[in-house]
């Protein structure tokens, strides 16, 4: 194997790649990165055997062949050269030559035979969409994703077509977040829960641009494809939570506020909230509606804090108990300037929306209870 490149285009490629390389793993293999020449193309392949990420570029290719070599090296020296044209030779020895102007690197490599195929994917329903628009579903819901191993379904993210619309919910059995997106094309109705690592990985390699991203579910897996990268992903099994029952469609009280404002107040409250004298411990803040003002307040060993604004306000009055991250979480991922906040009891679910129209974003999150 012989191949001439630019680095630019090499660490395009390893920045994509090194996002699906197993780090504790008694294989090896797995820790390498598959590097195959065909025609005047390189393809460069990881796969820890949950996540296998595909990242095709153009090269000048004197040689044709393939090898493995480990891919936290060879990341590393490539991006360490100079700015300038990469010479990369498989010698007699079957060992991995790197030259780029004065620098000279010879790597150990691995037999490619012994790396494991991606799944080969039947794909039974697939949407195509703008990557900016999955990038901003998978940033508005993907913190809500559960972290507890013991409930795996809620690790990941529900994909869910119903009726032209995809929804995104993430749960974590303290706070739902859910975004919808109508899509342009018909499509039939189907569900897939997808690993929030997966997402959050694809998340990194999508652009923020108009570029069309296609996402194709088999029974146990998922593939996203872009034009020269491609990504595998395993699907988690189980029933995920049926989340639009669990929306309350009524409020008892309403504000609106501007966003800034109280995600400012939510800032500066989470100093005295997230005590320092007891890092272990996350004290609960306090929210009083009265008319046209809400309090929010927070006491506990490090001191006292107390924010209040003036708001529009409808329905009763009402005091709840919250953890303040939770707010925060969902008010950094609204970007209108305005927002409902909508409360039941004091005991029941409060939801944070958009406060224009036609919201296609909803954050639900549960109260605690405050002790008297």
């Amino acid at each position: 194997m012989k191949i001439v490149c630019e680095k630019d285009n090499i660490l395009k490629a390893l920045n994509s790649v090194t996002k699906a390389v197993a780090t504790k793993t008694t294989m090896p293999i797995l820790e390498g990165i598959l590097i195959q020449t065909n025609d005047n193309e390189v393809k460069f392949t990881t796969y820890d055997l949950e996540i296998g990420i595909e990242y095709i570029i153009s090269c000048e290719v004197k040689e044709q062949g393939a090898t493995v070599v480990n891919a936290i090296m060879f990341s590393e020296i490539i991006r360490r050269l100079p700015d300038s044209e990469i010479k990369i030779t498989l010698d007699e020895k079957n060992l991995l030559v790197i030259e780029c102007e004065g620098s000279l690197y010879k790597l150990a490599t691995m037999n490619p035979e012994e790396f494991p195929e991606l799944p080969q994917i039947s794909i039974e329903n697939s949407i195509e969409m703008e990557q900016n628009s999955l990038k901003d579903m998978i940033r508005k819901t993907i913190f809500a994703v559960s972290t507890e191993e013991n409930r795996p379904i809620f690790t990941g993210c529900l994909f869910e077509i119903k009726n032209n619309k995809l929804n995104v919910v993430a749960v974590d059995g303290f706070r739902l977040a859910w975004k919808s997106k109508f899509l342009q094309n018909k499509i039939n109705d189907f569900t897939a829960v997808i690993p929030g690592r997966t997402l959050n990985e694809i998340n990194k390699i999508i652009l923020d641009s108009y570029d069309m991203i296609k996402i194709g579910v088999a029974k146990n897996q998922a593939l996203f494809e872009m034009e020269n990268c491609k990504v595998v992903t395993r699907l988690l099994d189980g029933e995920f939570l049926n989340y639009s029952s669990v929306i309350p469609e009524n409020w008892e009280t309403r504000i609106r506020v501007d966003k800034s404002q109280i995600q400012n107040c939510f800032e500066r409250i989470s100093l005295i909230s997230s005590s320092s004298i007891e890092k272990e411990k996350k004290y609960p803040v306090k929210v009083n509606v009265d008319i046209g003002k809400v309090t929010i307040s927070c006491t506990n060993q490090t001191g006292d804090a107390k924010e209040e604004m003036y708001v529009t306000t409808e329905g009763k009055n009402l005091e709840a108990g919250f953890n303040p991250k939770y707010f925060l979480d969902a008010l950094r991922a609204i970007d209108d300037q305005e927002v409902f906040i909508d409360f039941g009891t004091s005991i029941s679910p409060c939801i944070i929306r958009p406060a224009q129209e036609g919201g296609d974003y909803i954050y639900m999150v549960l109260p605690i209870r405050m002790k008297e």
